[in-house]
């Protein structure tokens, strides 16, 4: 078999380089798919690492974690600069096949909403199977606390045993046992890595969501967004979100 393969076979360049079908015959459009296509494939590859940092973590393999950690943020570094090849679309030219989109929209992205899941950010609308799995199961955050609390340091109950359904709330009990990690780094440095690499990520996703802001701005100024939603306004409500809010707090104490 791997005597007849060839580069587009391997790849299944047929089925890739042939499921772009722009509905109107404006030149921009195919620009639009294959932006957003591109984006759900690097979703895919992210859902995978931040499940490989997951059972990683469990096991309390820590460092061996750090790879798949670190490649999701440069993943997310990727998929921002994306948004400056989307801002060369000039408001004339996206409305002149923005009509074709009906009620389509990247809100409903299933794949974005299972990595806001997987990462810690339940506060948002669900769509679709795969998120709604990953939100019955801890969260990377989840995660890292419970590692945490096996390393010895001081977790609370409510931290640990929750319904996974609900929003994270921060809990300064959290906060103050990431602190003496924190406070004392040579010591703990398995697990200051392991907050720094998170702390990367969430910083990447606070960097896309502007740069999501800024680009439709750009684009559709005020208006309403594809599907009902409230456009840029609704872009701006995110941009205080955070997965790992106690990683933030922490900064202020130290």
């Amino acid at each position: 078999m791997s005597e007849n393969m060839t580069y587009g076979r391997y790849l299944a360049l047929d089925a890739i380089l042939g499921a772009q079908h722009p509905i109107s015959d404006k030149h921009d459009e195919l620009l639009f798919v294959i932006i957003h296509q591109t984006k759900e494939l690097w979703l895919k590859q992210t859902i995978a690492e931040i499940g490989l940092a997951k059972r990683l973590i469990g096991d309390d393999q820590l460092v061996e974690a750090y790879k798949a950690l670190s490649r999701v943020s440069r993943i997310q570094a990727v998929m921002t600069l994306s948004w400056d090849v989307l801002a060369t679309m000039t408001p004339s030219d996206y409305t002149s096949f923005r009509d074709v989109l009906g009620t389509s929209s990247g809100f409903q992205s299933d794949q974005f909403r299972t990595v806001e899941v997987m990462l810690g950010v339940r506060d948002g609308p669900r769509y679709g199977e795969m998120t709604e799995a990953a939100a019955a199961q801890p969260s990377l955050w989840d995660d890292a606390n419970a590692a945490l609390a096996r390393a010895g340091f001081e977790v609370p109950q409510s931290a640990l045993n929750r319904d996974w359904q609900a929003p994270y709330e921060a809990d300064p009990a959290v906060t103050a046992a990431w602190l003496q990690v924190y406070r004392d780094t040579d010591r703990h440095w398995s697990l200051y890595q392991l907050a720094e690499k998170l702390m990367d990520i969430d910083d990447a996703l606070a960097t896309w969501r502007h740069k999501h802001v800024m680009t439709v701005s750009r684009i559709i100024g005020g208006k309403r967004g594809t599907g009902g939603t409230a456009g840029v306004p609704y872009l701006e409500s995110t941009l205080s979100k955070r997965a790992f809010p106690e990683l933030w707090q922490l900064r202020t104490m130290l």
